[in-house]
């Protein structure tokens, strides 16, 4: 069956990595339709959606604990495939709040399971983290290696949602999943029109050093700089968002081809210091990022950076852009819409 036959459910689909995806999906040549909840994304998302694609796509704001819309989805549209985006991410949030967490990231996920078996729609990109690995005991880090030992609910609410895939791939060979464990995203589509647009102040580095940088905050704080690495600073595998979002095309591809259960890294398999995204950040918009050192983090680890050659031998998928272009964009994105999409009513 030709791409241009397939329609795409994306869930969350107006998030950050979702939005970046609608747009590769339809570079790609896929119909698309979108859901959301809304809860931690902006409607305006889907008109830069619309811009940069010119394309026409059907959006519906649907809570997914809602089994019973869902499933009207579904007798609405002849999906071919799924990609699960749709989730609450804030780690620090998930300490405070686990109960929000489990019911929201794994009753969405288990709902949306039983409605595409309930209709025959068994192909399904699931969009997981590094955060299943837990404390990586070797780097960098395979798709072998053990998963669990989580620091944080959300990344457990992952590695649960893996599990129930797990399962039911082997019961069930009909169905076909690729899982994709995601590294650390950055940047933004390079017409600056979409990009992060976090709620408060943002959970991730990258983000909040681009509001730094902009103004809207005095400082970064960097969380120790006593850790075992070249200056001190936590090492993270960082990736830029499209080529990210590029590898969910990928992993549709695979999925044509009925794959079973399939799991990869997404990351560029190599890992910079806070400090030296500081410093790449600093070349990209010009002038000096004002920082202090703060305590480490509790559950915060020296180094994390993944092993990416499996995505690279079987889904034909490698990261292009570096850390010039990551920074480039991010400030791109942000000097373009300081208040991310905040101008515009939701």
């Amino acid at each position: 069956m030709s791409k241009s036959k397939q329609i795409v459910l994306v869930t969350g689909g107006v998030g950050y990595i979702g939005s970046h995806t609608v747009i590769e999906l339809f570079t790609a040549g896929y119909e698309v339709v979108i859901i959301d909840n809304l809860c931690n994304a902006n409607k305006e998302c889907l008109n830069r959606i619309e811009k940069i694609t010119k394309n026409k796509f059907a959006f519906h704001e649907v809570d997914m604990l809602n089994k019973k819309d869902l499933s009207d989805l579904f007798n609405k549209y002849k999906f071919h495939h799924v990609i699960h985006f749709a989730a609450l991410k804030a780690v620090g949030e998930s300490v405070a709040l686990p109960l929000k967490y489990y019911k929201n990231n794994i009753i969405a996920a288990l709902n949306l399971i039983e409605v595409m078996a309930d209709h025959g729609v068994k192909s399904l990109v699931f969009s997981s983290s590094a955060t299943v690995y837990g404390t990586p005991k070797k780097l960098p880090i395979t798709e072998l290696d053990s998963i669990g030992g989580c620091t944080n609910p959300y990344g457990k609410t992952k590695w649960f949602i893996e599990e129930m895939l797990f399962d039911i791939c082997k019961v069930d060979t009909t169905w076909s999943v690729v899982i994709l464990r995601y590294f650390n995203p950055v940047g933004s589509h390079k017409s600056g029109m979409i990009g992060e647009d976090p709620l408060g102040p943002p959970a991730n580095l990258m983000p909040f050093v681009a509001q730094v940088a902009v103004g809207k905050r005095p400082h970064v704080n960097v969380f120790g700089n006593d850790y075992p690495t070249n200056d001190g600073t936590g090492v993270r595998d960082y990736i830029h968002v499209v080529d990210l979002a590029q590898g969910h095309i990928k992993a549709l591809e695979k999925l044509n081809g009925k794959c079973g259960l399939k799991i990869y890294n997404l990351g560029t398999g190599r890992g910079y210091s806070v400090l030296e995204m500081i410093t790449a950040f600093e070349q990209a918009c010009g002038h000096k990022i004002p920082y202090e050192i703060a305590p480490r983090r509790p559950g915060d680890l020296p180094e994390v950076y993944a092993d990416t050659k499996l995505a690279e031998k079987e889904l034909n998928w490698k990261s292009i852009y570096g850390l010039k272009e990551m920074c480039e964009d991010l400030w791109n994105w942000q000097q373009k819409n300081p208040e991310g999409y905040s101008g515009v009513s939701k």
